[in-house]
This record gives C-alpha cells, structure tokens and sequence, in this order.
C-alpha cells in the first residue's frame, strides 16, 4: 500500500532535520497515538550522514479477523532512519521483529525549506503486509495509524519548536 504524510513547522528546515537527527528528541516523544515512544538503539554521524536505529511498538487497534493470525504484542520493529543532510532527505526501513516474512514498509522523507522560518517534511513509502484475507485491513489499520501519528507527532514537535 503506497501512503504518504506531509508535516509543517514553525521554523527553518535546517533546525528541522537537527531535531530529528538529535537522539535526545526521539525520547520525548511519548503519548502520541498508535506508536509507542521511541528507543534510540544506535545513532552514528558520519560528516552529512546520520545512522539513527529506533527501536518501536505498535500500540494501535487492529481489525478483529487480524486478531487471529498476529498477536498486537509482538507488533514491534526497528526503524532504520539514514539521513543526507546535504540533500535534506531520509530513508526509513522498518525490521520487524516479528513477522519479518509478512511485513515490509519503507519510505523517503523530504525536508523542504517553505519559507524562511517555516519547513515542511514529507514521507512517501510503501507498506505491504503478506497474509491471506486480511492483509489488506492489517494495511489499511497501519497506515491509519501512522498518519494519526504523523499528525500528533507534528503538534508536539511544533510546540516545542516554538517554546525553544
């Protein structure tokens, strides 16, 4: 299932793309809906690159058939985040740890100055999980729940753009 999410701050792309390749901020972001805070589990420079290795949980509803084959507790995953700072883009991969065979998402975001105290970052991907009869509603409920959290998650950010 091909998705995407677009987010807008309050403030220059370049404090943007530093507050998410900060690993201090991924902590903060607790009580968002259908995520779980993120665990920072490797984060790496490397001159205009940067490795960040978040460890994640599910905490969103899934449809009542998916019940029966997926157990929502085991519904967590690494994202792998490796930014250009150059080219103010990221590549994200989710490495389930559970399910590997079932699911796979992978997305770009793009950071775009919009003005000169105002950006915006947008993330195109594709998520696909792999089981009959109800995969496409697994789907659908992730997706779901990653745009609520996109949405959240860009209030809270732009709260604390502007209160620093």
């Amino acid at each position: 299932m091909r998705f995407a999410t677009e987010q807008h701050f309050p403030a220059a792309m370049e404090v943007v793309l530093g507050l998410f390749t900060d690993p201090d901020f991924y902590p903060t972001l607790s009580g968002l809906p259908k995520i779980g805070t993120p665990e920072v589990v490797e984060h790496r420079v490397d001159g205009p690159r940067v490795r960040l290795r978040l460890h994640q949980r599910f905490t969103g509803d899934l449809p009542g058939a998916a019940l029966a084959v997926i157990d929502p507790a085991r519904l967590t995953w690494i994202e792998l985040l490796e930014f250009d700072l150059d080219r103010a883009t990221a590549t994200s991969r989710l490495l389930p740890d559970h399910y590997p065979d079932r699911l796979t998402c992978a997305g770009r975001y793009t950071f775009v100055a919009t003005g000169s105290e105002t950006s915006t970052r947008r993330l195109e991907g594709d998520l696909a999980v792999r089981m009959p009869l109800v995969g496409g509603k697994v789907e659908r409920a992730l997706v779901s729940g990653l745009r609520e959290h996109a949405a959240a998650e860009q209030h809270l950010v732009a709260r604390r753009l502007t209160e620093s």
